[in-house]
């Protein structure tokens, strides 16, 4: 069977606009949350986010053509420029056989919203001729094939919460069957929206902290009340193991398989006997071949929610049995906010960096232990770790369960 590796990644994140700093910050326990700055949040009644900061654009495109790109796609531009870079792609195959595969979990909302606004004040004919393809949530995937010139299978995933587990796991599969030589696979968002904040704020579903935004997300800690919406983007290049090798390419981690499942439950809550989402954990490992006890760490779905946390702690333990008590299990969550369709990829990076620098990301904002979330959630400080396997989890509205598995390269 052909074997699927991660040979260069790129992030844009509420802590950086590149891999780097994005990596560096969630080592050190830093939290991208704050107070929301691009717009007027005060007489809402959640006034934090965890938003990119000081993204320029500029070099991704002409000035003309970054008037028409939507704020996701170019944070996908940027993320992928990286990865791309990282990995040599450019001339390493034929431009039919490098396919992209990225998702969103809701694409330009921000373009939507401002249309509409020059609809209602200016009427239709002052509505922008670009409106339309700029908003669309494949947007983003046919940018990257005109940027770099890749003509492969391209086409946008929606999972919602889970869009990141979903691309990345497709892609390697679109690899694995030989269907393409090398796939650009994640996710990106940029909902951090006046609709977006109102909604979610009348879902009663946000961490409404006013005193400290740094501490509003705090995954599997007792006193946690809602999530914190986050935005940025995350891509991997992927590829068949002896290619890359042959080509001389940097192997980072493999994505040895993933699982997905639906609770089909309910559109907005997790099912409380978590058996979907423990199904899908125990899809990766069987595909994978995988034993749980060779598994060290998870990156946690972990949004900080009261159900949400409790029902992935539940499944875990369904999933890993004894092994549950002895795995890290940690939530970027907690300092990256909730990247919606970005969350995925961007953990999934994580992971991989994880496996490859031997260091565990903490949960930070962890004080106050539940006895429904009882597992070692590496609290507040990173912690340093072998891990031959890593999982990253992923669990969204609308029921949507994936997880992708992660394996060292000897």
């Amino acid at each position: 069977m052909r074997r699927v590796v991660v040979t260069g990644m790129g992030a844009v994140s509420p802590l950086g606009n590149d891999l780097a700093t994005t990596w560096d910050g969630l080592v050190a326990g830093k939290s991208g949350i704050d107070f929301i700055r691009g717009f007027d949040a005060g007489d809402y009644p959640v006034k934090v986010g965890a938003e990119v900061k000081d993204f320029d654009p500029t070099g991704l495109a002409s000035p003309k053509e970054l008037r028409k790109l939507a704020r996701y796609t170019q944070f996908s531009l940027a993320a992928a420029k990286e990865a791309v870079d990282s990995a040599g792609l450019l001339g390493a195959y034929a431009p039919e056989r490098i396919g992209i595969v990225l998702g969103s979990a809701i694409g330009d909302i921000g373009g939507i919203e401002a249309q509409q606004q020059t609809l209602l004040e200016r009427g239709h004919s002052r509505v922008a001729p670009w409106f339309i393809p700029s908003v669309l949530t494949d947007a983003a995937s046919g940018q990257l094939a005109i940027a770099f010139g890749f003509s492969g299978i391209n086409f946008a995933g929606v999972a919602a919460c889970a869009t990141g587990s979903y691309t990345i796991g497709e892609g390697a599969e679109i690899v694995r069957r030989g269907a393409a030589d090398a796939i650009l696979a994640g996710g990106a968002e940029a909902a951090l929206t006046p609709l977006i904040l109102a909604g979610f704020c009348n879902m009663r579903g946000l961490a409404a902290e006013e005193e400290y935004p740094p501490r509003a997300s705090r995954p599997f800690d007792a006193t946690r009340d809602g999530f914190v919406i986050g935005e940025g983007a995350g891509i991997l290049v992927l590829e068949e193991l002896e290619a890359a090798r042959a080509r001389g390419a940097k192997i980072h981690a493999e994505v040895v398989s993933y699982g997905a499942s639906n609770d089909a439950y309910h559109i907005a809550q997790p099912d409380p006997d978590a058996s979907g989402v423990a199904r899908m954990m125990t899809e990766a490992l069987a595909i994978g071949g995988v034993e749980p006890e060779q598994v060290g760490y998870i990156n946690a779905h972990g949004t900080s929610t009261p159900l949400g946390d409790a029902a992935e702690t539940k499944a875990i333990k369904a999933a890993f049995g004894d092994h549950a008590y002895k795995l890290a299990v940690s939530s970027t969550k907690s300092m990256l906010g909730h990247c919606l369709g970005a969350a995925g990829a961007l953990e999934a990076i994580a992971c991989v960096l994880a496996i490859e620098h031997g260091i565990i990301p903490p949960t930070i904002n962890y004080e106050h232990p539940d006895p429904e979330c009882d597992l070692d959630y590496v609290p507040n400080d990173a912690r340093k770790a072998e891990l031959s396997y890593a999982l990253s989890n992923g669990m969204g509205l609308g029921g949507h369960n994936g997880c992708v598995l992660l394996g060292r390269v000897e």
